[in-house]
């Protein structure tokens, strides 16, 4: 599975959950939805772009209501105006254990 893929004009990125680097998932959820930024910057950033590109963020949540404030407040700390638009679910489940946010974004290349 590829992380990204350019077309065109824009990076489609796969979409991530907040599993850290060494493939533990935390159980905070503030810090799977700060690792879920991370990675997206990461993955951006092989294709010389920044948080700023996005143009559009689907996130799927489980438990959306409880979390959504915390989730919006560390949105807030990684993306600035203008921001992309925006589609939260809530889902009954993610296929990563224990996760409790995945995100899928679209970027415009410059």
């Amino acid at each position: 599975m590829s992380p990204g893929i350019l077309s065109n004009t824009h990076v489609f990125l796969t979409g991530v959950t907040g599993a850290l680097a060494d493939g533990v998932m935390p159980d905070s959820q503030q810090a799977q939805f700060h690792a879920c930024f991370d990675k997206i910057a990461a993955v951006l950033a092989e294709a010389d772009l920044g948080l700023d590109a996005l143009v559009e963020m689907t996130s799927y949540h489980v438990g959306l209501r409880a979390h959504f404030d915390v989730f919006d407040r560390v949105r807030l700390q990684h993306l600035s105006a203008p921001y992309p638009a925006w589609t939260a679910v809530e889902v009954a489940g993610l296929r990563r254990p224990g996760a409790v946010v995945e995100i899928r974004v679209i970027a415009a290349l410059d």
